[in-house]
């Protein structure tokens, strides 16, 4: 076989046979064809899709490049979260200790932000002494003794995806949905877990902007893990305006311990309630009430637990900011709109994200905001705060404010958060 006649036959519309996906992924894993070559092929599948047994074979080659983990011996039934990724996103740091209080094992692998959504694992790392890199050992011990685990992948998960991802980042070929589902989908179903609950954002700060699109990927992907044994489900949520108060790394960790305490705002509530709901049906339990067992301090002391177990004390203090700017309400009346994708950039802009993969973040940038879509404000009164180390990124951040706030003299109301859900 040869990469031409791959790019060649999905250039013109035809489908690739099992055998010639199978080369491909082991070949360009081993490095025996060349980027030029495999971007070619990334921007053919772009255009011209991958049908559902194509996309199947795709992402169970990709899984084969590494190990898929086997967690029968933890002595709970699995079950994992995904999010397509948003602004103020923190749910996964509340909602695995939760789903493990209440008699689940979460295995959750997770990511680092690029852009404008945030990481899971660059707000957990600004816990001093917590650790993301774990051994298949120690990942098997945490599960064990605490429930849950969050940590970074390690070289045996899906290492396929790695070189690819990398090269659908430098070549226009990301918007691709089976491109997209495989890279997501081969991670989440090598790690082992038994059952899955994506959360696929919609909105003006969600990689899926229209929830048609959305619904595709989220079918897509419950699609594929139904395909290889992953009990899987998805929500379609909205991103059109940030979820909580905060975005930023440690700002984030502070509003999850706050929510895990009885606290924290109604929105972040409400999504991580519904996920905590679905994730417990898929694992076998649905008797279990996650909202007690939020109020009750069950998920506090399992979210101390996990974070011990990782290296991490959850009673020191965290880093912040040195300087904080606050930004006014324009007008009294609603608050009408708080654009998810503004904050996101002014989140980033102050040092909270990065550009590129091996970019530095800082633990302390983010944004607060002080109010949400449907809340009376006064003009003058504070409504956001700019939490900084580096003064020179506040103009930056500042310019990607412009138009991010609108007051309406008219009562509004917020949408649904809750928008579909994919089965």
């Amino acid at each position: 076989m040869n990469a031409i006649d791959l790019i060649l036959a999905k250039r013109d519309g035809g489908r690739l046979t099992d055998e010639q996906i199978d080369w491909f992924i082991r070949s360009y894993t081993a490095n025996e064809v060349v980027d030029e070559q495999a971007s070619a092929l990334l921007m053919a599948i772009l255009f011209r899709g991958l049908d559902p047994e194509e996309l199947a074979r795709w992402t169970e080659q990709m899984i084969a490049t590494g190990t898929r983990a086997d967690l029968a011996g933890v002595g709970r039934p699995t079950v994992d979260k995904h999010s397509t990724g948003g602004v103020g996103d923190k749910v996964s740091l509340i909602l695995c200790p939760l789903v493990a209080a209440c008699g689940a094992a979460v295995p959750q692998t997770a990511g680092r932000g690029l852009g404008h959504t945030g990481g899971t694992l660059d707000k957990m790392e600004t816990i001093p002494g917590w650790r993301s890199t774990l051994s298949p050992a120690e990942v098997m011990a945490i599960i064990s003794s605490t429930g849950a685990v969050i940590n970074a992948a390690g070289p045996d998960l899906a290492p396929a995806d790695r070189k690819l991802y990398a090269l659908r980042d430098i070549t226009g070929t990301v918007e691709s949905i089976p491109l997209i589902a495989s890279s997501i989908m081969s991670k989440k179903i090598a790690e082992g877990t038994a059952a899955l609950v994506l959360d696929v954002k919609v909105g003006t700060g969600a990689f899926m902007k229209h929830e048609a699109q959305a619904r595709e990927l989220a079918e897509t992907m419950v699609g594929l893990g139904t395909a290889h044994g992953v009990r899987t489900m998805a929500l379609l949520t909205q991103m059109d305006v940030p979820l909580g108060r905060t975005a930023g790394n440690a700002l984030e960790v502070v509003e999850s311990v706050a929510t895990l305490a009885g606290g924290g705002p109604a929105d972040l509530v409400e999504l991580t309630l519904a996920l905590a709901r679905e994730m417990l049906d898929l694992a076998g339990l649905p008797d279990a009430d996650p909202a007690a067992v939020l109020a009750d301090g069950r998920a506090m002391d399992s979210w101390r637990a996990m974070v011990r177990a990782q290296g991490g004390d959850p009673a020191a203090a965290l880093p912040r900011a040195s300087e904080v700017e606050v930004v006014v309400a324009p007008a009294s009346g609603t608050l009408s709109k708080l654009d998810a994708m503004g904050v996101g950039v002014a989140a980033w802009r102050l040092g909270a994200g990065r550009s590129r993969k091996e970019d530095a973040v800082s633990p302390v940038a983010g944004v607060v905001w002080r109010a949400t879509v449907g809340d009376m404000v006064v003009a003058g009164q504070p409504l956001l705060e700019l939490h900084l180390d580096d003064p020179t990124k506040l103009p930056s951040a500042l310019a990607a404010l412009q138009g991010a706030i609108e007051v309406s003299p008219t009562p509004v109301s917020p949408g649904p958060m809750i928008l579909s859900r994919v089965d």
